[in-house]
């Protein structure tokens, strides 16, 4: 499953702020602010006068560190918008954040979210299928589960959740609903794990469908691909501008934390696609796509978890961790 941190455990904490690198009178820029944890790291980091961009597309985690991180609030350190990271350049904009030095993202879900069981994220408590990071948006995974088709169901569950009984699952869920409708997580995840053997400790039989759904209800891979480009174009707007400081103005960088192979691939390659001068085919005598770099990778392989964090975490077990900076002089 997604794997997810709280205020207490965010992932890779010293890993994002060794990449980051945020110092003082700096701007930066969280996208996913979820419990705050690595928010409050970055402002403790740039004190005294760095500032924080904090998007969240969840209203509630977003009011949780309102209240937490009141302090930076009040003393216009830290501004919070509603909204979902896919339009990054427009609410660094709006925000009047026009010389970002980093941009982090962390694709896990909080703790708060994950165990509230009214959100419908989790099978291990019962309740509403809902699965909306973003309440306004108008499909549930109860409307997905109870009004697509078979063949879409079986392709959600494939292509979001690598699940290899996807087409069993969305004849069973498909039959279910015609005596029906399904609107519990309980409900979902009998139905799934039905007639699957399960060990205890080992992964729950509902886990790669449960994901599936929530990738769909809420385009995350849609909007993972949406977000990059902007961030390269947010901190290359940072290389004539840039805050006043000691020396020379530092190239932006950006960190991502990914759960799954889904979202890890995607980042992956297109962090190497825009650290390549040239796209050309290799038979190609000479360019013609006139392509050039604008990042330069700063983790070849991603980072991973220690052990002693993992133990701390477990939650953490499946985070990937890369980063890149802006190429300025290429």
């Amino acid at each position: 499953m997604h794997n997810e941190h709280s205020q207490h455990t965010s992932v890779m904490l010293e890993e994002v702020l060794k990449f980051l690198q945020p110092e003082a009178g700096g701007c930066y820029v969280d996208g996913t602010v979820g419990g705050g944890g690595h928010t409050a790291a970055l402002l403790e980091r740039s004190a005294p006068d760095g500032r924080i961009l904090g998007i969240d597309a969840d209203a509630h985690a977003l009011e949780r560190v309102r209240v937490g991180l009141a302090k930076y609030v009040d003393c216009g350190r830290l501004v919070l918008v509603h909204a979902n990271f896919a339009d990054l350049a427009h609410i660094t904009a709006q925000a009047g954040f026009n010389a970002v030095q980093g941009v982090l993202l962390d694709l896990g879900f909080s703790s708060d979210q994950m165990d509230d069981p009214q959100r419908g994220f989790s099978f291990s408590a019962d309740g509403p299928l809902d699965m909306r990071l973003d309440q306004s948006l108008a499909v549930s995974a109860a409307d997905l589960v109870n009004t697509a088709s078979e063949v879409e169901l079986a392709s959600i569950f494939w292509r979001y959740g690598e699940e290899s009984r996807s087409r069993q699952i969305a004849r069973r869920v498909v039959h279910k609903r015609a005596m029906g409708a399904i609107t519990r997580t309980k409900q979902l995840a009998e139905l799934v794990a039905a007639g699957v053997p399960y060990r205890h400790g080992s992964i729950h039989p509902a886990t790669r469908t449960f994901q599936a759904l929530r990738i769909a209800v809420n385009h995350e891979l849609e909007r993972l691909e949406a977000v990059l480009p902007q961030i390269v174009d947010v901190l290359a707007a940072n290389e004539s501008g840039g805050s006043p400081g000691e020396g020379e103005q530092s190239p932006g960088r950006m960190a991502i934390i990914a759960f799954h192979s889904l979202e890890d691939r995607i980042v992956k390659e297109f962090m190497r696609r825009e650290a390549t001068n040239c796209l050309c085919p290799p038979q190609t005598p000479i360019c013609v796509c006139g392509h050039k770099a604008r990042l330069r990778l700063l983790t070849k392989k991603p980072v991973t978890p220690t052990a002693e964090e993992v133990e701390r975490n477990l939650r953490a077990r499946s985070a990937k961790l890369r980063a890149a900076e802006a190429a300025i002089d290429v």
